[in-house]
């Protein structure tokens, strides 16, 4: 099984639909192969969207890609079997998996990783943060942002879409 582990800077995408992609974010990234997901959120997240620093932001299991309806996007929409949504409410990445924290947190321009090239140990770590998702009941935890066709309140060119 591989796992995508990416940093994200704001809330919204995935939102409550548990569609990865719906705003186009993290572009050609969401075009990797992979099973399942799982979105921290950055140290310095955009304005607004502070509360999702350092947290296990959401999961998602299974994950299954389609084409995205909308032309020029970086990459397919990706949706999952199982999802689960903490956004801000999410545990502190630091105290579930030390290991994965040090390496995205401490190493330099470390944005989004597969956890078959990570070592042993912490792919133990990410293993364990898929069993939040699975012993999980509820699918969504928090209210999210709808981003509609601005990123945040931002206008974003075709450049700027693989920064959401």
């Amino acid at each position: 099984m591989n796992i995508l582990i990416y940093k994200r800077t704001h809330r919204g995408d995935p939102g409550k639909s548990g569609v990865f992609g719906e705003h186009d974010c993290m572009g050609r990234v969401r075009s990797w192969d992979f099973d399942a997901v799982v979105g921290i959120g950055g140290k310095r997240p955009w304005p607004k969207h502070a509360e999702i620093a350092n947290k296990i932001n959401w999961i998602g299991l299974n994950a299954r890609t389609e084409k995205s309806h909308k032309r020029n996007w970086g990459g397919p929409l990706v949706r999952f079997d199982k999802f689960t949504l903490y956004d801000g409410k999410g545990p502190m990445l630091r105290e579930v998996a030390p290991r994965l924290y040090a390496y995205m947190f401490d190493k330099k321009h470390v944005r989004a990783v597969l956890s078959q090239s990570l070592a042993v140990d912490i792919q133990r770590e990410v293993a364990k943060i898929l069993r939040l998702a699975q012993d999980h009941k509820r699918t969504v935890l928090s209210e999210t942002v709808s981003l509609g066709k601005k990123c945040c309140g931002k206008k974003r060119t075709h450049h700027e879409k693989s920064k959401c």
